[in-house]
């Protein structure tokens, strides 16, 4: 069957607009323009636009779905799996959520009673698993099974006060680091309170602290694009210069 970019849009609950942004990026270009004029979409783009819609409700930025569907080895069937298995995960967060909300309530009404721990084990246990599915093959291959297992273990039983503070720490961190990259100088004291920040920052979840672990972490910001992307939303150019800082900070070659 086909389609016009009117019928599409109403088929897949998008705007005309949008297919036609689709088209001038490059991601979604229909199969004809018919002789008046008309963009005429088939088959292969409905089953296209599908799998951007997935990535896009995923949260994949438009040009990481472009580089995706356009890579010669996409398989759309593994694709979908992945979709699927994806959607599973968040269901399971969901639930947990849910059943957290539950006995909140609960307790406001004097039903139950509910612990400070209780209150945030739901999203200690989301952030484990998200932390787990974005960076723990990369981080268990280079610290080992115990290092990681032993971070999650403090996550799982920190307390709403040591939650608090760590964030704020975080915090703390990226806009050191900020103020830090306006400086210019890796060695500048501005810089060197981001790496020292950083090291308590990490400390806190490995529970030990090391030169060679530092540099190594720092390392990895530099050399794993997922990770860059987390400092470079910082500014620009942030994971790099991190790295640097965290060089004259551990004495360590970059």
């Amino acid at each position: 069957m086909e389609y016009t970019v009117q019928k599409l849009g109403q088929l897949a609950g998008v705007s005309t607009r949008t297919l036609r942004y689709y088209d001038e990026i490059g991601i979604l270009k229909p199969a004809r323009i018919n002789s008046s004029g008309y963009r005429i979409y088939g088959q292969e783009e409905v089953d296209r636009l599908q799998q951007i819609l997935f990535y896009k409700e995923l949260g994949v930025g438009l040009e990481q779905i472009k580089d995706i569907l356009c890579d010669p080895a996409f398989d759309a069937s593994a694709a979908l799996q992945t979709h699927y298995n994806e959607l599973l995960d968040r269901k399971k967060q969901l639930e947990r959520l849910i059943a957290n909300v539950e006995k909140t309530i609960a307790a406001q009404k004097g039903e139950v009673i509910m612990s400070d721990q209780e209150k945030f084990e739901g999203f200690k246990k989301q952030m484990i698993e998200e932390n787990e599915k974005k960076y723990g093959k990369e981080v268990r291959e280079k610290y080992g099974d115990t290092t990681v297992e032993k971070s999650n273990s403090i996550v799982k039983n920190m307390t709403k006060e040591q939650h608090e503070a760590i964030t704020r720490l975080g915090e703390e961190v990226n806009e050191t680091l900020r103020l830090a990259m306006q400086a210019g100088d890796p060695a500048g004291e501005l810089a060197q309170k981001a790496a020292d920040l950083h090291k308590q920052w990490i400390s806190f979840y490995w529970g030990h602290y090391s030169k060679e672990a530092h540099m190594g972490l720092a390392q990895m910001y530099v050399d794993d694009e997922r990770f860059t992307a987390y400092y470079d939303k910082v500014q620009p150019g942030a994971a790099l210069f991190l790295r640097d800082a965290i060089a004259v900070y551990t004495g360590m070659k970059a």
